[in-house]
């Protein structure tokens, strides 16, 4: 059973981050949902309140730094906008397809890819995939922001570096360089461990 929580409803990365700061342990960001209410309705995780950040303008979507040469990814994007955006099927069309497996129809039209990364579920594909691409994140607080590769954003099982007045705002993946590949295969069976498998 979900236990009772107060959901507050900030308008500016700046006022999540002050709500964290103020709130600490007691307080989680929440934007699809998808993974974090299942642990609170299983009993895994408790807190009092949660941030909704569906509301803060400009933290979805996709577009490309051509000067750069990376796509910019917003963390509230959710993996069937991902999978179906144009620029993702024709600049890194690997990735449209890992979005297109993840969970089932109903965690990829609700669940994001920010979310999924926060979470740091260790059988989640995206990271994995995103991994192979040196992606990195930018993470936004009241003073200031960020940017982390990828794999020192993920430390464990669960576990990311987010500081405890920190979103998630940003990720921003690499496209790939003239002549270079990317595959990504997913193994299991039935209810047994899965393994993803990258090569770049």
């Amino acid at each position: 059973m979900l236990r009772p929580f107060l959901l507050e409803e900030p308008g500016t990365v700046a006022e999540a981050s002050a709500l964290l700061a103020r709130y600490e342990d007691a307080v989680r960001v929440y934007a699809g949902g998808t993974e974090l209410l299942l642990a609170m309705k299983e009993g895994f995780l408790r807190y009092e309140r949660l941030i909704n950040i569906k509301r803060i303008p400009g933290l979805d979507g996709v577009t490309r730094d051509e000067g750069r040469r990376l796509l910019r990814i917003g963390p509230l994007t959710t993996h069937r906008a991902l999978s179906r955006a144009p620029i993702v099927r024709e600049r890194l069309p690997e990735l449209a397809e890992v979005e297109d497996h993840v969970g089932n129809i109903r965690v990829r039209t609700v669940g994001t890819l920010g979310g999924n990364l926060c979470f740091a579920e260790p059988h989640a594909d995206p990271g994995t995939f995103l991994l192979l691409c040196d992606a990195e994140v930018v993470l936004s607080r009241a003073a200031g922001q960020r940017t982390l590769p990828l794999q020192r954003f993920v430390t464990g099982p669960y576990e990311t570096a987010l500081e405890p007045d920190e979103v998630l705002t940003e990720i921003r993946v690499p496209l790939l360089p003239p002549n270079s590949a990317i595959a990504y295969r997913k193994f299991g069976f039935l209810e047994r461990p899965s393994i993803g498998v990258g090569v770049a």
